[in-house]
């Protein structure tokens, strides 16, 4: 099963810690896959495919000091053969205070119009990021390499005032004052004329995700949103 029906949300307890999830399960059970370096235009204000930023434009927001910090060691350590931006990380480090549309905190460098860690087109080491190529490289999951929100995406968890949590896709309001000159925000269905959907997906969501579902709802809700679509 299927779908890229709209917004639909159900409500799961986690057996384990007693999480209660408002989940949106239109986008679990939709048929979206990441379009990066297969159609994929980007989050800039006109489509720039040819870039292949991905949603890399801004560098990734961190989720505290752990993250930063794990971040920070990680870009000082990876093979400058897997790193196009080595010598700025050595100089000026890889982080930098976060943009205001990321409510502050720590963020990654932007070089050259993208994240630090992003790899250009035509780099010997690899297009794309320096971090999950690394990963690949050691045999260890990307997951453990990158920014928490790198790996999210295109999932969003909001905590709500009642200690629940939501767990949906993003939305072009998310991106707050810079939504209105999105050209392309790959989660929504409608596009503007000529530009790629990204419901082409041949296994829906909660399986092309298992992995990052299961890190972010924990492996019981993560399987109950497998054996939905396997119904």
């Amino acid at each position: 099963m299927t779908s890229t029906g709209e917004d639909q949300f159900e409500e799961f307890t986690d057996p384990v810690d007693g999480t209660r999830w408002r989940i949106d399960v239109g986008f679990t059970d939709s048929n979206w896959e990441c379009l990066w370096g297969n159609g994929c235009q980007g989050i800039l204000d006109v489509p720039a495919p040819e870039l292949s930023q991905g949603c890399c434009s801004e560098g990734a927001h961190l989720l505290g000091d752990d993250e930063a910090m794990r971040i920070e060691m990680l870009g000082l350590t990876l093979d400058p053969a897997r790193f196009e931006n080595h010598l700025e990380a050595a100089s000026g480090g890889v982080l930098r205070d976060a943009p205001k549309n990321l409510d502050g905190g720590r963020a990654t460098r932007v070089v050259n119009d993208a994240c630090i860690f992003h790899n250009r087109p035509g780099f010997s080491g690899g297009e794309g990021c320096a971090l999950y190529l690394s990963a690949l490289d050691e045999d260890e999951s990307p997951m453990d390499w990158r920014p928490t929100i790198c790996w999210q995406v295109p999932i969003r968890v909001d905590n709500n005032a009642d200690g629940s949590k939501t767990m949906r896709r993003w939305s072009r309001n998310d991106w707050g004052e810079d939504a209105d000159g999105l050209a392309w925000s790959c989660t929504e269905h409608a596009q503007p004329d000529g530009l790629p959907s990204a419901y082409v997906g041949e296994v829906p969501v909660a399986i092309s995700l298992s992995a990052e579902l299961s890190g972010i709802l924990g492996p019981e809700i993560a399987q109950a949103l497998q054996a939905r679509v396997a119904e």
